[in-house]
C-alpha cells in the first residue's frame, strides 16, 4: 500500500446534508419528511411505508421527470419546529411520528420514527430532535396498536 504524493482532491458530502434520487412525477416541497422507498431507493415525500431520511432543503420538483431525473437535498440531523398533534409541556423527551410529510404525532401506530421532542413551545407546537438512520425508535419491534377508552 502506498501513501499520497499528491494532492487529491476529494468530492466531501456537506456535514448533515445527503441527496437521493426522487422517484417519477412527483413534488417533495421544502420542509417535508422525506421518506426513501425500499423497493427502488428513490425520495418521496414521507409515507408511512418509507424510511425517513430527513427534511427536504428545497423544493424538488419532478413531477414531469422520470425516476431519478432530478436529486431532492435533505438535512438529516438537527433540531426542527414542527406541530405535533396534542403536544403539552410535559411532553419533552417523547419520541415523534410522521404519518405523512407534514403530520407527526406521538402515536406509532401508522407512523414513522423521527425524533424526540427537544423542547416545548406552545400547545401543539414543539421542536423535535432528529438524527436520520440514527436514532432509534423505542418502540421498534414492539406491536403497536391504538384502541379506544371502551374497549
Amino acid at each position: 500500500m502506498t501513501t499520497l504524493a499528491t494532492d487529491t482532491p476529494r468530492n466531501y458530502e456537506v456535514g448533515d446534508r445527503n441527496e437521493f434520487p426522487v422517484v417519477a412525477a412527483d413534488i417533495i416541497y421544502e420542509g417535508a419528511a422525506v421518506g426513501l422507498v425500499d423497493a427502488s431507493g428513490h425520495a418521496r415525500p414521507l409515507t408511512a411505508d418509507d424510511k425517513f431520511v430527513g427534511f427536504a432543503e428545497d423544493k424538488a420538483d419532478n413531477s414531469a421527470g422520470a425516476a431519478a431525473a432530478i436529486n431532492v437535498r435533505t438535512i438529516k440531523r438537527g433540531t426542527i419546529q414542527l406541530s405535533v398533534s396534542g403536544a403539552v409541556i410535559t411532553d419533552v423527551g417523547q419520541p415523534v411520528y410522521a404519518t405523512d410529510d407534514n403530520t407527526f404525532v406521538f402515536l406509532p401506530t401508522g407512523g414513522v420514527f423521527i425524533g424526540f421532542v427537544r423542547r416545548y413551545i406552545s400547545s401543539g407546537v414543539v421542536t423535535v430532535e432528529y438524527n436520520a438512520g440514527v436514532f432509534e425508535d423505542p418502540y421498534a419491534g414492539f406491536l403497536a396498536a391504538t384502541i379506544s377508552a371502551n374497549t
